[in-house]
């Protein structure tokens, strides 16, 4: 098994992300989750926006299967909201529809999803729909294009890696879009399995949205296609004010500077929350640069096995707890 499917099959272990959130941040997670609860994402988010940099805040949640803990993720989100306006912060919100029980029941899900956008609006604030899994992808779709006929408010993301992302980029063209590579393990028969060919599709989705799209979010780290788009707006007179780049919170923190003091858009995913142990296995995922980046912060002197054992360690820790 490869590392990257080693840190995926972690995410999805429901019994490790409960595990994960009796004991606060751990494994590094806390350089890369901006706290546990709205007030300490709101301090994090100031001190970026003091340097220029906007944020979208995401509200962690994993194995939403009730309606409850849905309703309260809809609460929680709302609540993040009325800090944006009230603190008067630089930021938007990033959700995911099956924190709101696309798992449980659509309609319900719907119903949570138009009342965050709606009170979102009211605000003038952005709402994005992070995308997730391919059987999660057409409903998720689905229900961003219902409410788009009535708020303008509203975004989504198209991951680089499915087979079917130019089609959806040409349908959803006239929307603001967060374009990414993928970080979810999906099957060959929807997605990409090879790096370069992602990389390759990835850069042809930014091409396409720069020229024919609203408004498009660059999401990477990859320096390399940073380059390569500040070339490409230059040859093409794209204004800045058409797309922004964007990280993730305590990934590449000089490079996010330095982006910012040239005079472009910068914009932070910021995830917050108890339950944070899913995306940060994701995000170690993603790419093995990201694994180093972590460990460099938190093991300045250490290699990255030092990571690895940890969340060894942590696994071996918990099951034998459950054991007994």
């Amino acid at each position: 098994m490869g590392l990257r499917d080693f840190f995926i099959q972690l995410s999805e272990n429901q019994l490790l992300n409960s595990s994960a959130q009796k004991y606060g941040l751990r494994l590094g997670a806390q350089s890369v989750v901006a706290g546990t609860n709205i007030s300490e994402a709101m301090a994090n988010i100031k001190q970026l926006n003091a340097k220029g940099i906007s944020c979208t805040v995401d509200n962690l949640g994993e194995f939403v299967f009730d309606e409850a803990e849905a309703t309260k993720a809809k609460e929680e989100i709302l609540k993040v909201i009325e800090a944006i306006h009230n603190e008067g912060v630089d930021a938007h919100i990033s959700l995911k529809p099956s924190q709101l029980g696309l798992d449980i029941d659509i309609d319900f899900c719907y119903d949570n999803l138009r009342e965050i956008v709606e009170h979102a609006s009211k605000y003038g604030i952005f709402v994005n729909f992070d995308m997730e899994n391919y059987d999660r992808l057409q409903p998720s779709f689905d229900m961003l294009e219902e409410l788009a006929k009535t708020f303008d408010n509203v975004g989504t993301v198209i991951q680089a890696y499915f087979f079917r992302a130019k089609e959806d980029i040409e349908k959803f063209k006239d929307f603001r879009l967060r374009i990414v590579k993928g970080a979810y393990k999906e099957n060959a028969s929807v997605a990409f399995q090879d790096q370069l060919e992602i990389d390759i599709n990835f850069i042809k989705l930014i091409e396409y949205h720069l020229l024919n799209g609203k408004f498009t979010s660059i999401a990477t780290h990859d320096h390399n296609i940073i380059e390569h788009v500040k070339r490409f707006v230059k040859d093409y007179n794209i204004p800045h004010d058409q797309f922004e780049f964007q990280m993730l919170y305590g990934f590449r923190k000089d490079l996010q500077l330095k982006l910012a003091n040239e005079g472009y858009n910068f914009c932070v995913y910021v995830p917050y929350g108890k339950d944070w142990y899913g995306y940060f296995m994701r995000r170690l995922a993603e790419r093995p640069q990201n694994l180093n980046l972590v460990t460099k912060q938190v093991f300045t002197k250490k290699t990255n096995t030092i990571l690895a054992v940890a969340a060894g360690a942590f696994i071996l820790g918990r099951l034998t707890k459950k054991k007994k």
